[in-house]
């Protein structure tokens, strides 16, 4: 008889301030991805206007204009967003697990695929800029041309569609869902953002899915935080 196998299931359990404490991580985590989602909007939709040009040369003549500000928030909604999500995707992967078992462990390998993903993105696209911003000095038809290519492999990455990213919030609100667990209207919400971001790897479907997932999940991101940080991870919600 081993020593370990004289310890009850109590003591082998996490302690329960340990287990608060990412699920106060978590809460944070999800209202910070709310947060980020929100600055990108504003910025690149708002402010920048970058989809608004459609010119691979006026776009990197763009980039060129706005080099540094750009390079900062790639920096902030690829590289840090996927930092964070993974501190989510744990918290919610220990809350949900012990009752969902296998979707929820399917859920959580498809969410930190996405935070890789997200992260990849936004190294690709700074690495990328700086590249098409120096070129442009000396061949700004070439510098499109590169940039049209560097553009195709960060919308692959990260932005052209969200599959992934779409079924691991399908995965967490359907393990919800069975568990009794987080809010109902919360939950139910989440199979909706989820199947936004699913649908969105139909071409057809891919500007009007990406659109509703984006703002979407916005809202869901900080319902998912307020809810996170009010409960107790163990209580029948």
């Amino acid at each position: 008889m081993t020593a370990t196998s004289d310890l009850t299931s109590e003591e082998i359990q996490p302690p329960r301030t340990t287990v608060r404490g990412l699920q106060t991580m978590g809460g944070v985590a999800a209202l910070l991805e709310g947060a980020i989602y929100l600055g990108a909007i504003v910025y690149f939709l708002l402010i920048l206007d970058f989809t608004s040009v459609t010119d691979p040369l006026q776009q990197v003549e763009l980039l060129a204009a706005n080099q540094a500000a750009i390079y900062a928030a790639n920096l902030i909604i690829y590289v840090v967003f996927g930092i964070v999500l993974v501190v989510l995707v744990l918290a919610l992967h220990e809350r949900l697990v012990e009752r969902t078992g296998p979707t929820m462990r399917i859920a959580t390998a498809f969410g930190l695929l996405w935070a890789g993903l997200v992260i990849a993105s936004g190294m690709v696209a700074n690495i990328g800029t700086a590249a098409v911003v120096e070129l442009l000095a000396t061949d700004p038809a070439q510098a499109a041309a590169t940039w049209v290519g560097i553009n195709a492999v960060v919308e692959g990455l990260g932005g052209g569609n969200e599959i992934v990213g779409g079924l691991w919030t399908f995965l967490v609100s359907w393990a919800a869902i069975r568990a009794g667990a987080l809010r109902r209207a919360l939950n139910y919400f989440g199979l909706v953002v989820g199947a936004a971001g699913i649908l969105s790897a139909i071409p057809a479907l891919g500007d009007i899915g990406g659109g509703i997932f984006g703002i979407t999940q916005l809202v869901w991101f900080v319902a998912l935080g307020v809810v996170m940080l009010r409960t107790r991870p163990t209580e029948m919600e």
